[in-house]
């Protein structure tokens, strides 16, 4: 079937549920990133389905552009890239994460205290609204949508088609771990990396309060070995046993997504390696954990709040002012860190609130990947919230969310987004942001 082809069943799906006026969601090949909610309302609406939009349709190795379909994962873009070459600019960390799911979240990776997101590599995307137009939109054309996509999570419209730029790539990574003590002085050093941009690749683990690592990779042409995490080793325990390593570019790309990270530790048998030999292939890999949890929903009823699982994004300059407090009052460890320094301040965000933001442009994701929420008196999902807003920062809406609508909106910008709601999805086929999000 053709890109025109599947796009017509495409709009004839939408003016069919647009005119019945029932909301919908979507079905899609890959799994869904957001964090499992087993009371999730989405569960019990109406699907419209995607599974068709999952082809790369064209790649120009001269000007280093590629146009795909959103259903696109990151593992299959990267496997058509890299034998030519070339890659995309941030690549997430997960392996299914699709390029389409990148632009509406937030997906951020190593590369982004050069690049941004995977959003600002997007020159246009094509997009089918909740009356089944076809709207194509970029920088200068429909720019306000273009801009708008980015964090609406499908509450917009329909992305099926997007055209993103690519760099050169090198086969292989060498890696670098360097580890200090205290915060100052990581922080100092952190700091220093993302600002010479000597590295292809920078991020770090924080382990404990006296275990602080910066992880550096470099892009080459040799390795004199190849370490892999995509079997039984773990990723993030390697980092605290060696001072280097290799790996081969996409094992770097996809280096947490054997263990999600590390939620593996909420279940340890999972990261026992006679466990890992004989039920890996089941159980293991972002993909499978998530199958898991869905299956199980039900059962997660039962548990009075979930674990913490979720992305925050903190002014750079609030860096040791977060990891104090975090510190003392949420203590829980590993922590990732990713440095993000973004063109400027997104539209998503509303100008008062962006204005104690900025801070060369650079913001700081510390994602946060399966702390207990057990305690009587605590809810340290609604902690963290209020926590980060209070530092100005931005908590991603893919898990738990307590915000009231006052508090919300605080935070986004609801005139633009209410603008574009009425542009774009008028009869409020794709749920509006803070009901879709709301716990």
């Amino acid at each position: 079937m053709t890109h025109e082809e599947k796009l017509t069943t495409l709009t004839d799906q939408v003016k069919t549920k647009a005119k019945a006026k029932v909301p919908v969601t979507f079905n899609k090949n890959s799994v869904s990133h957001f964090v499992p909610n087993p009371r999730d309302p989405r569960y019990a609406k109406e699907k419209i389905d995607l599974k068709a939009f999952n082809q790369i349709l064209s790649i120009d190795e001269e000007k280093r552009i590629c146009v795909a379909e959103s259903g696109v994962t990151f593992e299959d873009l990267v496997a058509a890239t890299l034998p030519l070459g070339l890659i995309p600019k941030t690549v997430p960390e997960l392996k299914t994460i699709t390029i389409g799911g990148a632009v509406s979240g937030c997906s951020v990776e190593s590369m982004s205290f050069k690049y941004g997101g995977f959003h600002d590599s997007c020159l246009e995307y094509e997009v089918v609204t909740g009356t089944g137009e076809v709207v194509q939109c970029s920088h200068t054309e429909h720019a306000d949508i273009f801009h708008g996509l980015h964090n609406s999570f499908g509450t917009l419209g329909i992305l099926t088609r997007l055209t993103f730029s690519l760099i050169e790539a090198k086969p292989y990574v060498r890696m670098e771990y360097v580890t200090h003590s205290t915060v100052d002085d990581y922080w100092a050093f952190l700091k220093e990396r993302i600002d010479a941009r000597d590295y292809d690749f920078v991020d770090g683990i924080i382990y404990n309060p006296g275990q602080f690592i910066t992880c550096l990779g470099t892009m080459v042409d040799e390795a004199p070995f190849v370490s892999s995490y995509q079997g039984d080793n773990i990723f993030h325990r390697s980092v605290v046993e060696k001072t280097m390593d290799y790996l081969t570019l996409p094992e770097y790309f996809f280096r947490y997504d054997r263990d999600c990270h590390w939620l593996t530790n909420t279940i340890p048998p999972l990261t026992w390696r006679p466990v890992r030999k004989m039920l890996g292939r089941h159980f293991l890999g972002s993909t499978n954990l998530i199958k898991w949890s869905r299956r199980i929903r039900h059962l997660l009823k039962l548990k009075k709040r979930p674990e913490v699982v979720v992305d925050v994004f903190i002014p750079g300059h609030k860096f040791e002012t977060f990891y104090h407090w975090y510190e003392r009052d949420f203590d829980f460890f590993p922590l990732w860190v990713v440095p993000y320094r973004y063109p400027k301040v997104y539209p998503f965000i509303d100008d008062r609130f962006a204005e104690n933001i900025s801070d060369e442009n650079l913001i700081i994701d510390f994602a946060i990947y399966g702390k207990k929420n057990t305690h009587k008196e605590v809810d340290y999902s609604r902690l963290l919230e209020e926590k980060v807003f209070e530092l100005n920062g931005v908590k991603t809406l893919i898990s738990r969310n307590h915000y009231s609508r006052e508090r919300f909106w605080q935070i986004y910008a609801k005139d633009r987004y209410q603008g574009l709601k009425a542009k774009t999805d008028p009869h409020n086929l794709f749920s509006d942001i803070y009901t879709k999000f709301h716990s």
